[in-house]
């Protein structure tokens, strides 16, 4: 293309970008000059700049991944992007918040700093990326940790967790040996919470739930761990079970109402607690957090009333009476 050209063959252009985004310096070697570009993307012409140095090729809101895009641009040749983008682009059910950086790894020699939406964080550590859909992503490990440094609040830190262990079938094992070679800069609470996790909590709500545990006095019960009767028939897998007075405890994950998803599967469940004998609690999510002492004394109050009745013949799975 010669350098008068380039206005009348946006679509050379458009094929030179990655879904629309450019630099100033390759289209400089397509004949564009940098003032021109810059000029182009006053208010009212037909381009946009999204980063220092780096251009849609429109107008109007970019995508999400033309976002993306403009921040690798950014960041260079070996830029890695972690955090949660990367865990989203694995497979992790969570839309973007509205404002979310996008947070991408380089190498610790280089001088490139955080810009606008571009989190920037280099480090002595670059991980070998998983290239999904033509994008160089940190592991699954690293990236939620990354992010999880950077939270200092416990519940979200606890949803994040529990969800990339749920839907990523992240191990634990791994989750914690990966925390254990970073620095120690934002580890507490996520060490706090795969401790939980490592114990059995399978979603936020039960991590929230052996939190309170804990505060009661109580035994530490068995979490997740399935339960039949004395003829070897399956019960239920109880959130947590007091073996020793068979008093289980269901953290349900919805507030009831007739008609929803998962209530005749929950009642269900709840005959079978009553055929054999089994004294149950159930705490929807919301009281956990609103009401703990509540539910602590409720708790209590159960397990003495079990301890105080004949022990029905229950039995884990791999247990015998």
């Amino acid at each position: 293309m010669t350098r008068r050209s380039w206005a009348s063959q946006a679509e050379v252009l458009f094929a030179a970008s990655r879904r629309g985004v450019i630099t100033v310096a390759q289209l400089e070697e397509l004949g564009v000059p940098s003032r021109t570009s810059y000029r182009r993307c006053r208010p009212g012409r037909p381009w946009q700049r999204l980063l220092p140095g780096v251009l849609l090729l429109r107008t109007g809101t970019p995508t999400r991944r033309q976002l993306l895009e403009s921040a690798l641009l950014y960041g260079g040749d070996e830029a890695v992007v972690t955090g949660l983008e990367s865990c989203r682009r694995q497979g992790l059910r969570r839309e973007a918040r509205p404002g979310e950086p996008i947070h991408l790894l380089l190498p610790a020699h280089l001088k490139t700093s955080s810009s606008g939406y571009v989190l920037v964080e280099r480090t002595i550590r670059m991980p070998t990326p998983i290239e999904v859909d033509e994008l160089p992503l940190a592991p699954v490990a690293r990236a939620v940790l990354d992010e999880c440094r950077r939270l200092t609040e416990r519940a979200p830190t606890r949803a994040l967790l529990a969800e990339v262990v749920q839907q990523l079938k992240a191990d634990p094992v791994e989750l914690s040996a990966e925390l254990e070679k970073g620095s120690d800069r934002g580890s507490a609470l996520p060490r706090e919470v795969l401790r939980e996790i490592g114990k059995g909590a399978r979603s936020p709500a039960e991590a929230e739930a052996m939190a309170l545990c804990r505060r009661t006095g109580l035994p530490d019960p068995v979490w997740n761990t399935e339960l039949h009767d004395e003829r070897g028939r399956y019960i239920a897998t109880p959130d947590a079970w007091w073996d020793d007075v068979a008093l289980a405890w269901e953290i349900d994950s919805f507030e009831f109402h007739f008609g929803q998803p998962g209530y005749a599967a929950t009642l269900l469940r709840n005959n079978r607690y009553a055929a054999a004998g089994v004294s149950v609690v159930q705490t929807v999510p919301s009281r956990l957090r609103n009401e703990p002492r509540a539910v602590a004394d409720e708790l209590v109050r159960a397990y003495r009333a079990a301890a105080n009745r004949p022990r029905p013949p229950v039995a884990l799975a791999g247990r015998r009476e």
